[in-house]
């Protein structure tokens, strides 16, 4: 079982971008409780929002990023600053999560994190099998397929070999949050 703390009353936690994490010289000071991975066009305005609605609502500091960021790009600092401020991630995997490079690079991140800090890792699998995210096969097969074309047709020596490398990361990274005991969610 699980247990996520609650933010005591007047605490100084926010729930906006800005997010730092400050570090004592023996321990881990952490501003939010729980950091928010999730594909916005399939959950963002159903139950991604109720999520976070019910943990704020019971005083959980948590970071939910409000902007959505096109394939290929780079993981916004800020994203990885929260990640790495936050005791726990709640992964929503949804039908196009692996469509995201972005979450994917999330997804890599919260991982680390739960290796090197004991950051604690809840998988929820929306609408999607846990089966399929662990072998890639449905969306995520189709996703990981497309990503490879993708390094397929760098023409640049080196881009392919960083695409091959972040593909290898991805793959492993799916694989490991499969194999966690997470919530398996058909409706809301």
């Amino acid at each position: 079982m699980v247990v996520l703390f609650e933010v005591p009353e007047g605490s100084s936690s926010t729930h906006g971008h800005s997010s730092t994490c400050a570090q004592s010289s023996s321990t881990h000071v952490h501003r939010y409780n729980v950091f928010l991975s999730f594909r916005g066009v399939d959950t963002r305005h159903s139950f991604t929002d109720h999520l976070h609605k019910a943990l704020i609502d019971a005083n959980i500091a948590t970071f939910l990023d409000d902007e959505e960021i096109e394939t290929g790009e780079d993981l916004k600092p800020e994203l990885e600053s929260a990640i790495k401020a936050s005791r726990a991630s709640i992964i929503v995997l949804s039908e196009n999560y692996a469509t995201s490079t972005w979450c994917l690079d999330e997804l890599v991140l919260i991982l680390e994190q739960r290796t090197s800090s004991n950051h604690i890792v809840i998988p929820i699998f929306y609408h999607v099998e846990p089966f399929h995210v662990r072998r890639q096969e449905g969306s995520f097969g189709e996703a990981m397929v497309k990503h490879k074309k993708t390094m397929e047709a760098q023409i640049d020596a080196y881009k392919r070999s960083q695409w091959a490398q972040k593909m290898d990361r991805w793959s492993k990274a799916l694989l490991e949050v499969a194999n966690l005991k997470g919530m398996n969610i058909k409706g809301r």
